[in-house]
């Protein structure tokens, strides 16, 4: 008799993420990009921050989905078509920074503290098209109104982690809940999504896709953005140092 083989249980998957995060846990969640280290509270966030031994100048993300940054940031029509083109017409996992509404239910529910360490100049960072798993932890966070802040499963600097397995194990110890979906897609970049100020049109980081997303700035919206001098010359891909 064949054994049976199920399938991952994404949507159950998501809910036990947010569960944990709901109670003040952390997570780790495995996106297109890389593994994800997940906090939702204050005391969350800086323990993983602690774990990943992060200076005091590094900010939080929001991990979100295309509806959270509709809500949350504020972008001009140019910036707005970009983003589109790049997330629903290409596809692409894309870090997007920009003004944000501090009257949004997700943003809300951030202390002051926490507000402060995750925004600069009243941008917030959000991760958005990182693969099915995140848009499903997305889709609840919204629905139940738990904010997911994050960064990559690492030590600060040692780059992203592409397997569950080759996340350090001070990493892990942190966290209350961990899913192992296997060697992440876009693992061949070795680096993590790429991340741009849309309030600036500057690249923060070069990171996946990247030689995809300086196309299509330049070939349909006329912008040339810097170009990637190459993993071994810049293996973390930061023009821009409070997100490393």
């Amino acid at each position: 008799m064949q054994a049976t083989i199920d399938r991952p249980t994404i949507a159950d998957d998501a809910q036990r993420l947010i569960d944990t995060l709901e109670r003040g846990g952390v997570a780790i969640m495995p996106g297109d990009v890389g593994y994800g280290l997940l906090a939702g509270t204050e005391d969350a966030a800086r323990k993983s921050f602690n774990a990943k031994r992060r200076a005091s100048n590094k900010r939080h993300a929001m991990v979100g989905n295309m509806d959270i940054h509709s809500e949350v940031h504020v972008v001009t029509p140019q910036a707005r078509t970009i983003i589109d083109t790049l997330t629903l017409d290409y596809g692409i996992p894309l870090g997007i920074v920009a003004e944000f509404r501090r009257d949004h239910p997700l943003v809300k529910q951030l202390s002051d503290s926490l507000l402060s360490e995750s925004t600069v100049n009243n941008t917030l960072a959000m991760l958005v098209n990182n693969g099915r798993f995140q848009e499903e932890c997305a889709r609840v966070s919204m629905e139940r109104c738990v904010p997911m802040l994050g960064s990559s499963a690492n030590l600060t600097g040692t780059g992203p982690r592409f397997r569950l397995d080759d996340i350090q194990p001070e990493i892990r110890a942190v966290a209350d809940i961990e899913f192992d979906y296997g060697l992440r897609k876009f693992h061949l970049y070795r680096r993590s999504s790429t991340i741009i100020d849309f309030t600036t049109m500057q690249v923060v980081r070069i990171g996946a896709l990247y030689d995809i997303i300086t196309e299509v700035f330049a070939t349909r919206f006329g912008i040339d953005l810097p170009e990637d001098p190459g993993f071994d010359t810049l293996p973390s891909g930061h023009l821009r140092k409070e997100l490393a």
